[in-house]
């Protein structure tokens, strides 16, 4: 009697953990290594409040990408805490930490991202960010001789992740530490988060992109309505400060900048969602929000 043998594929899955003091550029690398905006990017540290899982399939490769919150010092505040608690919990449970760094500064926020990284049970990678930004190419060794000395890295990777550089290279590394598994998600499938998510990300960027120093980042996005209507999905979302200067920064003279925040998310969203938006933008004072954990996880800032 004649058995075919059934051929199954053995697939690979895994997660990396993307680490770095704020504003070294994890988010932008990893929106490059996806192609999709789903990490915000801003030049204002502490932008990224949330664990977000990017989703990469590729053939039977499946690589899950955590971005972290920035891993800083400051404790005194229950959003910095849950901040901290958030990347920290992120080093647990993966298979290889892509710590990032910036190639022109080592500062002593790097310093207590790498006392952290010691207690990683996996293979830990220094991605050495900006290096396009470097005056010398000469300077790019010496440098990574000198970063190379802080730890025992699995590797050493000299990127930029904004013009898009060895970035093959450094895929082709995690892949080689992703373990045989079984799929998490569909091969479709970029994101664990939700569409409402994404929607108040992408208005929460505008916000710091627009507004840089004058707001800082005591700002949260509430989606108060997610509905879709034929062709088109209506969303209000509502833009949570602290105090009244706040709020009339962001609405502007005339409403000129909360309108200008609007277009810019509506565009944002329509090309992610791939359907035509309608977008209601609101402010709303609420003093103290980033200083109360009940209010914290009332949006959704809460530990799983």
């Amino acid at each position: 009697m004649h058995h075919e043998e059934e051929y199954q594929e053995i697939t690979h899955c895994g997660f990396v953990a993307i680490v770095g003091r704020p504003n070294v550029g994890k988010s932008t690398l990893m929106n490059h290594i996806l192609g999709q905006k789903l990490s915000i990017t801003s030049r204002k540290p502490q932008t990224t409040r949330d664990q977000i899982l990017g989703v990469q399939t590729k053939g039977h490769i499946q690589t899950i990408y955590v971005d972290t919150p920035g891993l800083h010092k400051g404790q005194d505040k229950a959003i910095n805490r849950y901040m901290n608690r958030t990347a920290s919990q992120a080093l647990k449970d993966v298979d290889v930490v892509l710590f990032v760094v910036d190639a022109e500064r080592w500062t002593e926020e790097d310093d207590n991202v790498l006392a952290k990284l010691r207690y990683a049970e996996c293979p830990v990678v220094l991605v050495v960010n900006k290096v396009d930004k470097l005056e010398e190419k000469d300077e790019l060794l010496p440098r990574m001789m000198t970063l190379s000395e802080k730890m025992d890295f699995a590797q050493i990777v000299p990127i930029s992740a904004l013009r898009n550089k060895n970035l093959d290279r450094l895929e082709s590394l995690v892949e080689s530490y992703i373990p045989e598994g079984v799929q998490y998600y569909p091969e479709d499938q970029i994101t664990n988060r939700s569409s409402r998510f994404l929607a108040s990300e992408i208005v929460r960027e505008k916000i710091t992109r627009q507004l840089g120093q004058e707001v800082p980042y005591e700002v949260a996005v509430q989606i108060e309505e997610f509905v879709f209507e034929g062709s088109t999905i209506h969303i209000s979302a509502l833009i949570l400060v602290e105090r009244d200067g706040q709020k009339r920064i962001i609405i502007g003279d005339k409403g000129s900048k909360i309108k200008l925040i609007g277009k810019e998310s509506r565009i944002d969203m329509e090309n992610l969602f791939q359907q035509k938006v309608m977008l209601n933008l609101w402010v709303k004072v609420r003093s103290g929000w980033s200083d109360d954990e009940r209010a914290l996880a009332s949006l959704g800032y809460q530990d799983d």
